[in-house]
């Protein structure tokens, strides 16, 4: 055996017995905006989402929505001035307005989505904002109204148990005085209901942030989350 070959085993091994942690840090990305404070954002997301800072696109999830169990985790710095209008748009992947996913295969289901950040001041290492049940989210696409569509031999988008309900994004939502007070609130969700995977544990989470979503996982499939943050 040559010595560069004991030297790849052993460093192979050595990244096995380490939890694979060898290549496995996420990249950060520097997004070009103005702003006296400049801070780190750390997301995961169940399966899709674009952060806006006010009316501004920040960042969209790398993978596109059109994948399939799209787990993904991002992180970016950018710079903002206070206050924060942190805006974002969720989506769970479906592949049509039924909600559903695998359509004419064995394992055709529902599925579900969840979504957790956390925003920290590269400078003080302080966190500034994070997830949690105080965001307001509105839903603007509800598929399927009836659980029952899951099981059917020829699910149609919008004929019986397969109906659903899609609503165009409020005008001026991503305003910092945009009135949300109708706006449900976040739901949190634990990582056991959630069983987070596909780049969550890349990320040193904090205690504060939570995993959430509105009240149905399963059938709430576009989201709109909002969260002024003062200084």
């Amino acid at each position: 055996m040559t010595y560069s070959r004991i030297i790849y085993i052993l460093v192979t091994a050595l990244s096995v017995s380490c939890g694979r942690q060898m290549g496995s840090e996420l990249s950060v990305s520097e997004i070009p905006s103005q702003g006296s404070i400049q801070i780190k954002a750390e997301a995961w997301s169940d399966n899709w989402f674009a952060f806006y800072l006010g009316d501004e696109l920040v960042v969209e999830d790398s993978v596109s929505i059109t994948t399939e169990r799209s787990f993904n985790a991002e992180s970016f710095i950018f710079n903002a001035d206070f206050p924060l209008q942190l805006n974002f748009v969720l989506k769970d992947f479906k592949e049509n307005d039924s909600g559903l996913e695998y359509i004419g295969a064995r394992n055709q289901q529902m599925g579900d989505g969840s979504f957790i950040v956390q925003f920290v001041d590269v400078v003080s290492d302080e966190l500034v904002a994070y997830s949690n049940d105080s965001w307001k989210c509105l839903v603007i696409h509800d598929a399927p109204l009836d659980k029952s569509c899951e099981n059917s031999d020829n699910p149609i988008a919008g004929e019986g148990a397969c109906n659903f309900i899609s609503i165009d994004e409020p005008v001026g939502w991503k305003s910092t005085n945009f009135d949300d007070s109708n706006w449900p609130n976040a739901i949190q969700h634990s990582a056991a209901a959630i069983d987070p995977k596909g780049g969550y544990d890349q990320i040193d989470w904090q205690s504060e942030p939570e995993l959430i979503w509105s009240a149905d996982l399963e059938t709430h499939n576009t989201l709109l989350c909002r969260a002024t943050i003062s200084q």
